[in-house]
Order: structure tokens, then C-alpha cells, then sequence
């Protein structure tokens, strides 16, 4: 009877905007057995597809629900304002959320910014995505405030971005459901983490076993040090007979009796 064994894999959901480029390419160089699928989710609907378990971890935008899921923060964005490029929004390196004070400024349903109160006018509809409000963005019939990476995703000749210095930014996270740590999910983490191919990956790493003493064989004495040899201590050692020895070589230098001269003869 023959079975089959599942292959493993690994499944990353990535929200747009995030970059997980890197990372695959070091996954791929370490665990070049282990195929990595990349899955690309709306940013609102990314929880949804981690507590489904279509995917094993996934780059979100923060916050997510910490009762449920694990986070480790990555890097947070620059916060960006798209307008036409003959805007005079261009004529600054960069501006405040009081400058859009009077702009109309989309707010799409997609959007990644919890805002108390949206800033500028507010439009005449919720575009559905955020790449529906830049098209409208591009009909001069209004603004964007999104984070740096969704500008550069939807970049149109026909529009720029300038900084907004005092707007909230947005965080990326490595995110997984707590419950489902899988060893998978731990060598993406020190990936991410920048950990080297032999690190222990967070877990503890098992204490290397001490060599066992030896055991004196049965029939075979200890082998005493060389008579006149001293210890550390710089006493003789291999005890009564050696220090025995060591005198009768100075007394005698052979064990014999030392001859003895002729006596002069008196004049």
C-alpha cells in the first residue's frame, strides 16, 4: 500500500503597496524545497483571508486584532497627497493637512487611514477603491491622501505627490493567526527579522551535551606524575619516594659516598 505525503508549501497574502520581493527571494534560496505562494488581498479584506486560513501569514496594513493575531511591525510609510501636476499643490516640497483645508479629498472605501474626521471637503461620493479615486484624481475633480507605496502603485504621468507632514502614516506588519505558529511561518519570521540560515528562529535552542567523564578501566591504575615533577602549587609531587629521591641526588648526586681529598703534609 503506497501513500502519498503532501508537499509542504507556504502561503503569504500581501496587501497592495507592500513589497515582499525580498523576502521571496531569500525564501526561495533557503528553503528552495518549499514552494511559496503569493497571494494579493484588498487591504479590508486581509483579516478575512487569515482567519479563513487561505493563507499562512500575510504583509497587512496595521491595526489588526491582537486578541486573534500576532504582529510584528515592519516599517511605517510616508503619507502623501496625489494632484494633478499642474497643481498648485506642486509649488510646495511638502504641505499640511491645512493647506487641503479647502481641496475636495477623496475618501475611498479602501481606505487604510482611520480618520476621526476626513480631511478637506468632502466629495460627492466614496469612490469603492483607492485606484478608482485616482482616476477621478486624474479628471481634476479632486485629491488623495494615501501612504507613499499606493501613490507610487498607481503612478500616472499626468499626476505627482507631495508629502503631508502632519497626516497619520501607515504601518506594515508580518501578521498570522497566534493559534497557527507553524515552524513555516517561523522561518519566515526570522527572514523578515533578518535572521542568518543558523539561527535557532526564536525557538530555544537545545544545550549541547558535556562530554561524559571517563571511566578508569577496571585492572589499570592511575598513572602517577614523574618523580621531581611539581604542581601548580610548586611543590614535588608523587609524594614521600619522590621527595626521598630528590635529596639523596643533592647529597650525593649517585646515592655514593663523596671521596675525600689527601690531607696536606705540615712543613
Amino acid at each position: 500500500m503506497t501513500g502519498t505525503q503532501e508537499t509542504p508549501s507556504f502561503r503569504l497574502a500581501y496587501v497592495p503597496g507592500a513589497t515582499p520581493a525580498k523576502w521571496v527571494r531569500i525564501w526561495n534560496e533557503r528553503l528552495p524545497g518549499v514552494p511559496l505562494t503569493l497571494l494579493q488581498v484588498p487591504s479590508t479584506e486581509a483579516s478575512d483571508v487569515l482567519r479563513a486560513g487561505d493563507a499562512d501569514a500575510g504583509l497587512v496594513r496595521l491595526p489588526v486584532d491582537r486578541a486573534f493575531f500576532s504582529a510584528i511591525p515592519l516599517y511605517t510609510e510616508a503619507t502623501v497627497v496625489v494632484v494633478p501636476k499642474d497643481h498648485l499643490i506642486t509649488a510646495a516640497e511638502e504641505v499640511t493637512l491645512a493647506d487641503l483645508a479647502d481641496e475636495v479629498v477623496f475618501h475611498p472605501l479602501d481606505d487604510v487611514f482611520d480618520w476621526d474626521r476626513p480631511p478637506g471637503e468632502p466629495a460627492f461620493e466614496r469612490p469603492a477603491t483607492t485606484e478608482d479615486a485616482v482616476e477621478l484624481v486624474a479628471a481634476n475633480v479632486g485629491l488623495l491622501i494615501v501612504p507613499q507605496s499606493l501613490a507610487r502603485l498607481h503612478h500616472r504621468k499626468d499626476l505627482t505627490y507631495r508629502p503631508v507632514v502632519d497626516a497619520p502614516r501607515s504601518s506594515v506588519a508580518l501578521s498570522w493567526p497566534e493559534e497557527a505558529t507553524t515552524d513555516l511561518v517561523e522561518d519566515f519570521i526570522g527572514i523578515v527579522r533578518g535572521r542568518t540560515v543558523n539561527s535557532t528562529r526564536g525557538r530555544a535552542a537545545a544545550k549541547p551535551e558535556t562530554e561524559p567523564q571517563r571511566k578508569q578501566e577496571p585492572g589499570k591504575a592511575r598513572q602517577k606524575p614523574a618523580a621531581g615533577a611539581r604542581s601548580t602549587s610548586g611543590k614535588p609531587t608523587g609524594g614521600k619516594s619522590a621527595g626521598r629521591t630528590a635529596r639523596g641526588r643533592t647529597a650525593s648526586n649517585s646515592g655514593r659516598p663523596a671521596k675525600r681529598g689527601k690531607p696536606r703534609r705540615k712543613s
